[in-house]
């Protein structure tokens, strides 16, 4: 009988914002299951610090500081990576942004700024592993960390939710496109959880309560339950899941009025 492994051992992985919260957490937990992990971000500090836990796990990493809206950044953390480790076989794309505006109160500039980090990033992240991907022959996952927010409306603000809302629907056409040569690509859709960026809105006991007013299991998300899933996902335990997204929200997207 064939029973599916959740390990990851000498798998070849990329987290962008892996500096710090959801993607250092999903970084960490890569390396826990085994794999080895390039780490891209803008700041290279934060970066360090993962990798040194990374590290201590007895597994390998890349620091490797990048701009993710820069095409020709992208392109030479990519080639680093081939160079050092001779394939890719896990992408996650992790980093993102926002700016609560109300709609009528969006700029030019906020929309490009959020439009760029959250969308073009992944896109072209996708795009240039997914060559790499296609090329070495064995395939690979790529992951993308959109949002409940591009599936319901929320007060997260209009760009951001548009943003997410693409991310999800990406995830379907590469998806489509990219079987043939055995890329899984999903997404993972996360409803609030405890990380620097919400650590200011988590403290309004009010705001709390509104969001756990909305949640069936009535808490705010911890990081690691974010690994789980990406581990699924990129492991071989995920081989027939294609094309999805998992909210991981605590149960918030199931309900009607």
């Amino acid at each position: 009988m064939f029973l599916p492994s959740f390990r990851l051992d000498e798998k070849k992985a990329i987290v962008t914002g892996a500096g710090r919260g959801i993607g250092r957490a999903l970084a960490i937990g890569l390396a826990e299951a085994g794999a080895d992990v390039a780490l891209l971000s803008r700041t290279e500090d934060d970066l360090k610090e993962t990798a040194n836990i990374i590290s201590e796990l007895g597994r390998k990493s890349l620091v490797l500081p990048t701009d993710v809206t820069s095409r020709t950044e992208v392109q030479q953390a990519i080639q680093k990576v081939v160079q050092e480790w001779g394939a890719i076989d896990i992408l996650v794309n992790n980093a993102g942004m926002n700016i609560r505006s109300k709609a009528l109160e969006v700029t030019d500039q906020e929309w490009q700024t959020i439009m760029d980090t959250n969308l073009k990033s992944a896109f072209m992240m996708s795009q240039e592993v997914g060559k790499v991907m296609k090329d070495q022959g064995r395939g690979g996952r790529i992951i993308s960390i959109t949002s409940v927010g591009g599936h319901v409306a929320l007060r997260t603000g209009v760009v951001y939710a548009a943003t997410k809302a693409a991310l999800i629907q990406m995830t379907k056409i590469l998806a489509l496109e990219w079987g043939q040569y055995n890329i899984n690509v999903n997404a993972i859709g996360p409803w609030y959880f405890k990380t620097p960026l919400t650590e200011k809105l988590l403290a309004n006991k009010d705001y709390v309560n509104d969001i756990l007013a909305v949640t069936p299991l009535k808490r705010i998300g911890e990081l690691p339950e974010l690994v789980g899933p990406v581990v699924f996902l990129s492991s071989s335990a995920g081989d027939y899941v294609h094309g999805q997204t998992l909210f991981v929200d605590g149960g918030m997207t199931i309900q009607g009025f």
